[in-house]
C-alpha cells in the first residue's frame, strides 16, 4: 500500500509510489515508536527531498559560523589560531556555532537549534572530514575533543541543519492541521518552512536580525500558493508574551546549549551566561512560551546534553523536563532520535580511552501536554486508514 502525503508537499509524489515495510508506516508516515532512526535509507531519502526544495537553514549566521565544505574554512581556523594566541576572534567574540540536535544549531543557530551527525559528504551535513579534523588538531596542538574543556562532546564545529523529516513527523503527529506553531528559539529556517509546506502557520522568535532576514527571504522564495507565510520576529525570547499575542496550537523548538555555542556578544544572548544562570532564564522562557499555548495542546522539544569544564554532563534534558513541568505541562512522550555517526568512529577510541566518554549518536525528543491528552489528540485530527 502506497503512503499518502499531504498535497502541501507535492515534491514527495515520487517517494509516495514506494512502499514502507510496515502498515504503521503506511498510516503514520513512520511507526510511532520511541526510537526514531534518522540513519534509515527512507529517512535520508525524504530528507534529501526536503532539502532539494531549496531550504538553506545555514544562511544568516554570518561568516565563520557555518562550514559547508569538506574542509574547514579560513574564518574558522582563524578563530582557533586567535584563541590559542589569546586574541579576540575577528568580527567579535563568538565561537563557531555547533549544532547537535537537529536544530539549526538550528536546526540547533543563534537562539534556535539542528541534528547532529549527518554524513560528511552530504552538503547538508556541515561536518568535518577526517582530514579537516586532523588539521584542526594540528592547530590546537594535537588536542582531542576530549582534551578541550567546554567544547562540544563530539568535537564538531559548524552548524548542521535541523532535520526536516523530524519536523514533518512532529507537525503531523502532534499539531492541529492549519494550527499555529510557536518556536521560542527559532534559529534557521527549517522549522518555519516545513510548517508552511504542511499547511501550518509558524511564528519564531530570535535575537538575530540577519538570521530572521535570511529566513524571511527563503520563505518568500519557497512558500508559494496557499502556503501560510512563516513569521520570524526579532526579539528576546524572554519577552515572548509581549512579542507574540496569539495563542499557539503547538510549541516546537530546539534550545541553545548554554555556553557551548556562543552566538554573539549581546548581553541578552543566553550563550553569554554560565549554566546555572542559563538554566534559570531558560526555564522562564519555557514558562512564557507555554503561557501562549492553548489548553489541550502539545509542546515538543529536541534537546541533547552539554558537558561542563569537568567533562561531566549538566543534565540539560532533565532540566528541560523540569522547566516544562514548572510551566504546568506534563511529560507525555519521550523518544530517542538516532543520528548518523559521521566522523565519530575516528574520535571515539581516544575520547573513551582518555575520559571514558561514550560517543553520542542520539538526541532526546520530549513531547509535553497542556491540559487533557485526549482532547489534545483530537485537536490534531485523525489518520487515514
Amino acid at each position: 500500500m502506497a503512503r499518502k502525503f499531504s498535497p502541501h508537499v507535492g515534491f514527495f509524489e515520487e517517494l509516495s509510489e514506494g512502499k514502507h515495510s510496515s502498515t504503521l508506516g503506511d498510516k503514520f508516515l513512520l511507526p510511532p515508536f520511541t526510537v526514531l532512526n534518522a540513519r534509515e535509507g527512507w529517512w535520508q531519502d525524504r530528507k534529501r527531498a526536503w532539502l532539494e526544495l531549496g531550504i538553506k537553514s545555514e544562511l544568516g549566521r554570518g561568516e565563520g559560523l557555518t562550514y559547508d565544505t569538506p574542509e574547514i574554512t579560513e574564518p574558522g581556523l582563524n578563530y582557533y589560531r586567535n584563541k590559542e594566541a589569546g586574541k579576540a576572534s575577528p568580527g567579535g567574540s563568538a565561537r563557531p556555532a555547533m549544532d547537535y540536535s537537529n536544530r539549526e544549531r538550528g536546526s540547533g543557530s543563534g537562539s534556535g537549534s539542528a541534528i547532529p551527525g549527518t554524513e560528511a559528504k552530504k552538503p547538508d551535513a556541515l561536518l568535518f572530514s577526517s582530514k579537516s579534523q586532523n588539521r584542526l588538531n594540528e592547530i590546537m596542538g594535537q588536542k582531542s575533543s576530549a582534551d578541550k574543556e567546554g567544547e562540544a562532546a563530539e568535537g564538531m564545529i559548524g552548524t548542521s541543519i535541523f532535520d526536516p523529516v523530524l519536523c514533518e513527523l512532529a507537525y503531523r503527529w502532534w499539531s492541529p492541521p492549519s494550527g499555529l506553531v510557536l518556536d521560542p528559539f527559532a534559529g534557521g529556517s527549517v522549522r518555519g518552512i516545513v510548517a508552511s509546506k504542511l499547511g501550518r502557520r509558524y511564528i519564531g522568535t530570535d535575537l538575530s536580525a540577519p538570521q530572521c532576514g535570511a529566513n524571511r527571504k527563503q520563505a518568500e522564495e519557497l512558500c508559494t500558493g496557499d502556503d501560510p507565510v512563516p513569521q520570524w520576529i526579532v526579539g528576546d525570547s524572554r519577552d515572548i508574551e509581549t512579542l507574540v499575542t496569539e495563542q499557539a496550537d503547538f510549541i516546537w523548538t530546539c534550545p541553545p546549549y548554554a555556553d557551548l555555542e556562543v552566538y554573539s556578544d549581546d548581553p541578552k544572548d543566553l550563550s553569554q551566561l554560565g549554566y546555572a544562570e542559563f538554566a534559570k532564564v531558560y526555564a522562564a522562557i519555557i514558562k512564557s512560551a507555554c503561557a501562549r499555548l492553548r489548553q489541550d495542546r502539545f509542546a515538543g522539544i529536541v534537546v541533547g546534553d552539554v558537558r561542563g569544564k569537568d567533562g561531566c554532563y549538566y543534565g540539560f534534558p532533565w532540566d528541560t523536563v523540569a522547566a516544562f513541568k514548572a510551566a504546568g505541562l506534563r511529560l507525555h512522550n519521550e523518544a530517542v532520535l538516532v543520528t548518523a555517526v559521521g566522523s565519530l568512529p575516528i574520535r571515539a577510541g581516544r575520547q573513551f580511552s582518555a575520559g571514558r566518554k561514550l560517543g553520542k549518536t542520539h538526541q532526546n525528543l520530549f513531547v509535553f501536554v497542556k491540559g487533557d491528552p485526549k482532547r489534545a489528540s483530537l485537536a490534531c485530527g485523525t489518520f487515514e486508514e
